[in-house]
């Protein structure tokens, strides 16, 4: 019976327990060959009078990962037969359901033993198992939502019967992963043991063999019968998660499914789940979350990135214990990187320690971090006012003032104490990497690391490579991003970088807008019925007016509206009133400020108009396209991919709307190049006019036709 160690599936018979062991690549993705050979290995089994019972093993680090996402946009895939993923009737047969009905309609008992992984597909397989043995470090979950798709091989079914509704619901709507001992608790899995393959795993299948028939997961019923009882049930708990879901659309077609399987039958969830899944795969919501995956994947590998030059960062320093600041030295002492904190003055110091101590009391409080885990992650932050502190370090970053001479000082100030190795990063917004590195006696070490506030939850950081930036500098910035678990992408140097430049384009448009005849509670509400969380000016209210007025100041910039909101002490939620007014932290429309807007456009000349939904977005987002196409065009970013990435992860455009770069192409360049000409000839304002790529693309009846809604 066993087979070479080098086929995707072995089988090997250890006291009447075949031990079937998936060995297709690293992650053992459920690609046709591997559920091919997985299929005829089984059926083999099941002919064997020897053996009594299964245990279905992976690699090391995944039992499987799921579905190979490639074949999801292969031509070899009948998407009218149901043929994606592997997940249908149509070719590659067995399709998946196909290979986890076989698996749980076995006639032996099948455990499987889970190690690694078992995300999506991976799964699915497993919980059609008849019991589950996870290794202690092993991680679950269902994590389609984040490619705009829901569980398509039972997962909505299997999944409430093992855990209940409302756990499946928040694993599948989330796609979050749990660990073994969770899903222990929940009943997920049957046994958590050191190593899932070892004798004791065997002795232990041997046992659930002779005690008890195989039973299927679908035929469970005690974990759903009240849902069952109550119609309705698995709607009304997952309302509020459908409404701030990744993606709505995916999590709706999850819920009709779960719904289905639950309140009339396994079999009719099971079609439902079919329908939705095939109908998701065709949607241009999960074309954008597939292409940012891809996207995603790409940035990790920038084409002139040595990883093998990356130095190892033992230790680290922030200076500034600001907002900023404390949020980095969080990230980072997340990783187990013990790090000095430095600030001049000890108020600062002492105001900015408390307040980390406030964010790890308030994740104790929701659950998000043990008492033991924020007790660890604080004793590895240690204040300072003496930048000798540093000289042990190997990453420094700043996160000091936005202000080129104070990032100067401090960077001269760190190059009397730091080793001539030691990185030095700073976290500026918009100032020039080149500028702050001027004084620097080794320029070579020198970078930006943009991140986003606040910086111990948002995902991405902007490396920032200057024009003397050396290859083991950047590998070192980007190793570090991704240990302390954020998206890394390397952008080059100008003012605002990827993001606040184009956020920037976004801003005039939004003041412009204003003044033409729009009010703020318009124009918030048309970006949130793209899919922002937050409209621009709800964006600027909870920051503050005056950080934006500050800086407009001292660049001799305007913004007649805003800067008026200012000089009225409107600066947002910290004064209870600015584009809005607030009661706590909820905004309400405020006559005052309609009355400041039209005296504003009086004073300006500028005459006010009905100004269409429609219009607004496209005021706010083509110009932000526009602009993509300049830092293209400029090589400031590498790849329209790394763009989208930049915009999702760190300005929550929504998902599954793929990325400015990716909508322009979904909706035609064609079609945006057309409407930034009518803008600009509309406004006056020739930065307007279509830049890069989209000058050239002059046929818009060809390329679009309007905004999807």
């Amino acid at each position: 019976m066993p087979g070479p160690a080098d086929q995707i599936v072995t089988v090997s018979l250890v006291d009447g327990v075949a031990r079937i062991t998936m060995n297709s690549g690293r992650v053992n993705a459920l690609g046709r060959a591997l559920r091919r050979a997985l299929s005829e290995a089984l059926m083999r089994v099941a002919r064997d009078r020897a053996v009594t019972a299964v245990l279905l093993l992976g690699q090391p680090e995944a039992f499987s990962a799921g579905a190979d996402v490639s074949e999801l946009n292969s031509p070899e895939s009948d998407n009218s037969q149901s043929g994606v993923a592997g997940l249908g009737s149509g070719v590659g047969r067995p399709d998946l359901r196909e290979l986890i009905a076989l698996v749980e309609d076995f006639p032996k008992p099948v455990i499987a033993g889970i190690t690694g992984v078992a995300l999506g597909g991976g799964l699915e397989l497993a919980m059609a198992a008849h019991a589950r043995i996870s290794a202690p470090g092993a991680r679950l979950g269902l994590p389609e939502i984040a490619l705009g798709l829901l569980p398509g091989a039972g997962g909505t079914g299997r999944l409430p019967r093992l855990v209940g509704p409302e756990r499946a619901l928040e694993m599948i709507l989330t796609g979050k992963e749990v660990s073994a001992s969770e899903a222990l608790r929940d009943g997920l899995v049957d046994a958590v043991m050191e190593d899932p393959g070892s004798p004791d795993a065997v002795r232990w299948t041997t046992e659930y063999a002779a005690t008890r028939a195989p039973g299927r997961t679908r035929d469970r019923t005690g974990k759903v019968t009240e849902a069952a009882a109550v119609p309705g049930t698995v709607s009304r708990l997952a309302a509020d998660a459908v409404r701030k879901a990744r993606d709505p659309y995916a999590a709706q077609a999850a819920v009709d499914a779960m719904s289905a399987g639950i309140e009339q039958s396994f079999d009719r969830g099971a079609n439902v789940e079919q329908e939705k899944f095939e109908e998701r795969v065709k949607s241009p919501e999960s074309a954008a979350q597939r292409h940012l995956f891809a996207a995603e994947r790409a940035a990790r590998r920038p084409a002139y990135l040595d990883t093998d030059a990356a130095r190892a960062v033992r230790r680290a320093g922030v200076v500034g214990a600001g907002t900023m600041g404390g949020g980095i030295a969080m990230a980072l002492a997340s990783a187990g990187m013990p790090v000095t904190v430095v600030e001049a003055e000890r108020a600062a110091l002492d105001r900015g320690l408390a307040q980390v101590q406030k964010n790890l009391a308030a994740s104790v409080s929701r659950g998000s971090r043990t008492q033991a885990g924020a007790t660890q992650l604080e004793s590895l932050i240690t204040g300072s006012l003496d930048y000798a502190d540093l000289t042990d370090v190997d990453l420094v970053i700043e996160a000091a003032f936005e202000d080129l001479q104070v990032k100067q000082g401090i960077f001269a100030t760190l190059d009397r104490f730091v080793r001539p190795d030691c990185v030095l990063a700073s976290n500026t917004s918009y100032l020039g990497i080149d500028d702050i590195a001027a004084g620097t006696r080794f320029p070579a070490r020198v970078l930006g690391m943009h991140f986003f506030s606040p910086a111990n939850v948002m995902p991405l950081v902007e490396v920032v490579r200057g024009s003397s930036t050396d290859d083991a500098t950047l590998a070192t910035a980007f190793a570090t991003a991704r240990r302390i678990g954020k998206t890394p992408v390397v952008v080059g140097v100008c003012h605002g970088f990827v993001g606040n430049r184009m956020l920037e384009v976004r801003s005039v448009q939004a003041e412009q807008l204003l003044l033409e005849g729009a009010l703020p509670g318009q124009v918030d509400q048309v970006l949130k019925g793209f899919g922002f969380r937050m409209g621009p000016f709800e964006m600027g209210d909870m920051a503050g007016l005056d950080i934006g007025w500050r800086n407009r100041k001292a660049g001799g910039r305007t913004a007649p509206v805003a800067d008026a909101l200012c000089e009225s002490g409107r600066f947002g939620q910290k004064t209870s009133a600015g584009y809005y007014a607030y009661v706590g932290r909820e905004g309400h429309d405020d006559p005052e400020v309609e009355q400041l807007i039209l005296e504003v456009s009086r004073k300006l000349g500028v005459s006010r108009r009905e100004i269409s939904d429609s219009e607004i977005l496209e005021r706010l987002l083509f110009p932000m396209i526009n602009e993509g196409a300049r830092i293209l065009d400029e090589g400031i970013a590498e790849r329209a991919g790394d763009i989208d990435v930049i915009w999702v992860k760190g300005y929550n455009w929504p998902a599954y709307r793929g990325g400015p770069m990716w909508y322009a192409d979904h909706v035609g360049t064609g079609y945006v190049a057309d409407r930034l000409r009518r803008y600009a000839e509309q406004c006056g304002d020739v930065s307007l006019l279509p830049a890069g790529f989209l000058s050239k693309a002059v046929d818009s009846a060809t390329s679009g036709l309007g905004l999807p809604g």
